[in-house]
């Protein structure tokens, strides 16, 4: 999934001629803490709450003062993950993103995200959870993956995690199957070390019901 197909059409770039009020305003409507201002199609950077509390006339046009806009942005052909390393390490709440001539097309928001990234991971497919320890060098997807389908087991998602100070790794996976008694024998007997297993009953109804209710909450 790309940056261009997570754009938002809810949201309209600010321009010059708009003052910090209504810049405010729209935050809090869109409930976001930063807005694009574009002129035409060229993206000046964007504006964040705190630019605009220190403005000391918030009701004038944003052209009329001198703003240190930073300008962050995505390539419309970028990959999902690249949007999300650019929310992380600049803590984000929209990203804009241009097209090949650096025009803006649009702006990524952190529901998108949210919504394309739960979809890429079969966050809300029926399935269990099953967390492995090993070390980095031992990592073998395609072993891993031979385990789990020779006990009638398909993986839907794999996500590896870095132990902070240590040469240790967990692979999450997400498997279509709630009942893991066999893909668990199996990790055993192949001497994995299985860190943590979810397949209680219900526990993906659950999990669909906590997902449901978030992602309800972002879209009031």
């Amino acid at each position: 999934m790309i940056a261009e197909e997570l754009i938002s059409n809810e949201i309209p770039p600010l321009k010059t001629s708009d003052s910090g009020l209504k810049a405010l305003t729209w935050m809090e409507e869109f409930r976001v803490s930063h807005l694009p201002i574009v002129n035409h199609q060229d993206l000046l950077g964007l504006i964040s709450e705190e630019d605009i509390f220190n403005l000391n006339s918030p009701e004038d046009a944003l052209g009329n003062h001198r703003l240190s806009l930073y300008r962050p942005y995505v390539k419309s052909h970028q990959h999902l993950y690249e949007v999300i390393k650019m929310v992380s390490e600049l803590n984000l709440s929209v990203v804009p993103v241009l097209d090949a001539n650096e025009k803006y097309l649009g702006l990524v928001t952190m529901p998108d995200l949210i919504k394309a990234l739960s979809n890429m991971a079969a966050i809300k497919d029926t399935g269990a959870i099953v967390v492995l320890e090993l070390n980095e060098r031992d990592y073998n997807l395609s072993q891993i993956a031979h385990i789990v389908e020779s006990n009638d087991c398909r993986i839907l998602s794999v996500y590896l995690y870095t132990i902070p100070d240590s040469t240790k790794l967990d692979v999450v996976l997400k498997l279509n199957r709630t009942d893991l008694r066999g893909v668990l024998a199996a990790f055993n007997r192949y001497n994995y070390t299985v860190k943590a297993s979810y397949m209680e009953t219900g526990f993906d109804d659950d999990m669909k019901d906590r997902f449901d209710l978030f992602m309800n909450f972002l879209n009031t």
